[in-house]
């Protein structure tokens, strides 16, 4: 799935860096997902969780809160409410992009954050915690010993999992006054309750008093044998799947139909959006994928441009030519990537008609493997032997003709 990574202000304007999971197809939802506190957006569990829910549909963002992970910022200066006014820059970017968030997902204290954050993001349909505090001052268990030395100094420096973090007092303050009961009691949006029944660092009564407080449409999943990071593969996919059934029952996550399916030989590409320039390209039944154009130039960047398609064609032609080469050699390569380069915009060529220069495409091959010299330049060689590179050089003759069917 491909991944974007971004950066967006948050709630005091120092920038956020963020990870967009999106799918290979059409985005059927989105979702913004919180993380743990002192985690960050790579942890183990929501990296598979937000992968894996793009592979069926929904793209989701996750963000290091202020002052953590890649994220500007101070973590000592932020707050339970910080966090909160994080999820809220984070869905005001989703809006920007006309992708605003349908589900919200948050892991422990991050799921007490998005529980209070629902009120101040509009359209969300449904909300996800995962092993998440009913109390967010639960919290400060994680430094229990230093809680006299905090409320004296006004702060003190904690390590937790390892890393050094300074808590000041106002934290200690803004998160034990917190109370969600009445945010999720008038929470617009259907809930889905994760835990595990042995999770030792939040216990399973926090799920039972979060359910309980909640108004229908209301759901609990139990994790099993999860820990609290939920860090084993298997339980971060079931995870992800039984999120991905349960959110069918409150978002639409059909997929748009796709045109007829063309004869065998043909591609067919149809418009998509009318309005804008997605396009739909169907080959046989089961291969389709989307054409369109940058957002700059009035596109939604929902699939590759033209001239994309085209250094894509370049791309694969070769390496598939170079694997064939090899195979057929018994040459031991490993790995092939083939980079594309090409600098002609088709939106601007389509605008000015100015398309008669030579285009240069600029192809970098990685070959890796315990390969000769001599076998690295063979291969080389044998990439200009692609037929996609043939037809490129040696040009081509296009006919048009009207469907009259």
């Amino acid at each position: 799935m491909p991944t974007e990574r971004i950066t967006f202000p948050g709630h005091n304007g120092d920038e956020l860096a963020a990870r967009l999971d999106l799918p290979d197809g059409p985005v059927l939802a989105t979702a913004l997902f919180a993380h743990c506190f002192t985690c960050g957006k790579d942890i183990p569990a929501a990296r598979r969780i937000a992968q894996r829910l793009a592979s069926m549909g929904i793209a989701v963002l996750r963000f290091d809160f202020t002052g953590l992970g890649h994220s500007d910022g101070e973590f000592a200066n932020t707050s339970f409410s910080s966090n909160v006014q994080d999820l809220v820059a984070a869905a005001r970017w989703l809006k920007a992009r006309d992708m605003s968030p349908d589900m919200l997902i948050g892991h422990s204290l991050g799921g007490a954050a998005v529980l209070k954050s629902v009120c101040s993001i509009k359209g969300i349909k449904a909300v996800v915690t995962l092993g998440a505090p009913f109390d967010p001052g639960h919290v400060t268990h994680n430094f229990a010993g230093s809680l006299s030395e905090i409320q004296q100094k006004g702060s003190a420096d904690v390590t937790l999992g390892g890393r050094p973090f300074t808590i000041s007092k106002a934290f200690v303050d803004d998160v034990s006054a917190e109370q969600l009961a009445p945010a999720i009691s008038s929470l617009r949006a259907a809930l889905l309750v994760m835990h595990a029944p042995g999770d030792d660092t939040v216990g399973i009564e926090n799920a039972s008093q979060i359910f309980l407080a909640a108004k229908h449409p209301k759901s609990f999943v139990t994790l099993d044998d999860a820990d609290h990071m939920i860090s084993r593969a298997e339980d971060s996919d079931y995870a992800a799947d039984v999120i991905a059934a349960w959110l069918t029952r409150y978002v639409d996550l059909s997929a748009p139909s796709t045109p007829d399916d063309p004869p065998e030989g043909i591609v067919r590409v149809s418009e998509a959006d009318p309005d804008g320039f997605l396009q739909d390209v169907q080959s046989g039944p089961e291969i389709h994928l989307y054409a369109d154009e940058p957002k700059s130039f009035g596109g939604t960047n929902r699939g590759l441009s033209p001239y994309g398609l085209l250094a894509a064609g370049l791309g694969a032609c070769t390496s598939m030519t170079i694997r064939m080469y090899a195979r057929r050699k018994g040459w031991p390569l490993r790995h092939v990537t083939v980079d594309i380069s090409h600098d002609k915009v088709h939106a601007q060529d389509a605008e000015t008609g100015q398309s008669n220069r030579i285009d240069t495409f600029v192809r970098t091959v990685g070959l890796d493997g315990d390969l000769e010299e001599s076998q690295l330049q063979r291969l080389l060689e044998i990439a200009d032997k692609c037929p996609v590179h043939q037809t490129l050089e040696h040009g081509a003759r296009v006919e048009t003709r009207r469907r009259t069917d």
